[in-house]
């Protein structure tokens, strides 16, 4: 009976140890229940990248079992090649662009799966003290920022075309985006290209006077494209679309968070981004809000998805100004069976 008990006495204690030590056994299985998504921005940690950082912070993605990293980018239509190329499985980029590499390379399956720019913040940001103003007539003459990769520089032969724009005096100098800003508040150039929700609030950030600002939105003169959007890789979408899915659902979630408190939005950039400043990133992340996510459509519809007819619209326009080798069909570029239903979409 002694050697039974004592047995037991040993078995007992042994489970009791595997008890106790249950948490830290289960944490690498729990870590490979869970899928690892690498996410590209299309810039900084600013203002713009709330929703990502939200999502992490408040476990929106691991509640749906994603283990989400997300790593800045060097402009908006350098996300593309990151996400074809599945070295990430998702990114955050340029819509128009992605409608150009797709005519370009056919064969590659990279889609947008949800539309998050509405509006294009697509912008020529001048000053009014170097002689811009509304009037597209002012721009005659002009010297320009033009950073070879943005995507607002890439959509300026539309612009141009659909206003008959002669360009002939304008000078254009491809600087580098570090350089835009404080070139344009030192008065070396006289405007620039670039998202407006970038370019204003760095000027005001510089000390230019709100009222020396002229922000000459795209969109506000013909310019009928939309925005940036969320694109999966072709190995995701082949392999495990349900991670869209749950990718889509927390950071739609994440979005009606930062919509309902921009300041909480603006917190989470801080704390990934040393040198931000909360009055800047909090002024940026409204404006975005304001100008280009939060339209009538959405208000309407809800975020995430594109009206087909304006999508025709803006494949005519990128169509207008470098002919298509084969118009892409919107089924080629973007698709909505991934976005969670149209309730949880709506914004209140």
């Amino acid at each position: 009976m002694f050697e039974i008990s004592r047995r037991r006495t040993v078995l007992g204690l042994a489970f009791a140890g595997l008890a106790a030590l249950s948490p830290v056994l289960m944490l690498p299985s729990l870590a490979q229940a869970q899928t690892k998504l690498r996410v590209t921005l299309d810039w900084r940690f600013e203002g713009p990248s709330a929703p990502f950082l939200i999502a992490i912070d408040k476990g929106y993605f691991a509640a749906e079992g994603l283990d989400v990293t997300v790593d800045t980018g060097n402009g908006s239509r350098e996300a593309i090649p990151r996400v074809a190329s599945n070295t990430y499985d998702l990114g955050f980029g340029d819509v128009n662009s992605l409608i150009r590499f797709r005519d370009e390379n056919p064969g590659v399956n990279l889609k947008a799966v949800m539309m998050v720019y509405d509006r294009p913040p697509f912008a020529i940001i001048g000053r009014k003290s170097k002689g811009i103003t509304t009037d597209l007539k002012s721009l005659a003459g002009k010297k320009f920022g033009a950073p070879a990769a943005d995507a607002a520089y890439a959509q300026w032969p539309i612009m141009r075309a659909v206003n008959k724009i002669d360009e002939s005096t304008m000078k254009f100098e491809n600087v580098g985006f570090p350089v835009r800003e404080p070139m344009l508040a030192t008065g070396e150039v006289d405007a620039v290209f670039g998202f407006s929700v970038s370019s204003v609030i760095n000027l005001r950030a510089r000390g230019v006077p709100e009222s020396d600002i002229v922000n000459l939105l795209m969109s506000d003169y013909g310019v009928e494209l939309y925005g940036n959007v969320i694109m999966a890789s072709p190995k995701l979408l082949a392999e495990n679309p349900e991670a869209i899915r749950k990718f889509l659902r927390a950071f739609t979630k994440a979005w009606r968070d930062v919509i309902k408190d921009p300041a909480a939005g603006a917190a989470a950039v801080l704390k990934r981004n040393d040198v931000a400043k909360q009055d800047v990133e909090l002024g940026r992340l409204q404006m975005l809000i304001e100008q280009n996510v939060l339209t009538p459509v959405v208000k309407r519809d809800g975020i995430g998805n594109v009206v087909a007819e304006r999508f025709e619209k803006a494949l005519d326009q990128i169509g207008m100004t470098a002919p298509f080798k084969n118009r892409p069909k919107m089924a080629d570029v973007f698709t909505a069976e991934f976005l969670p239903p149209a309730a949880d979409r709506k914004i209140d």
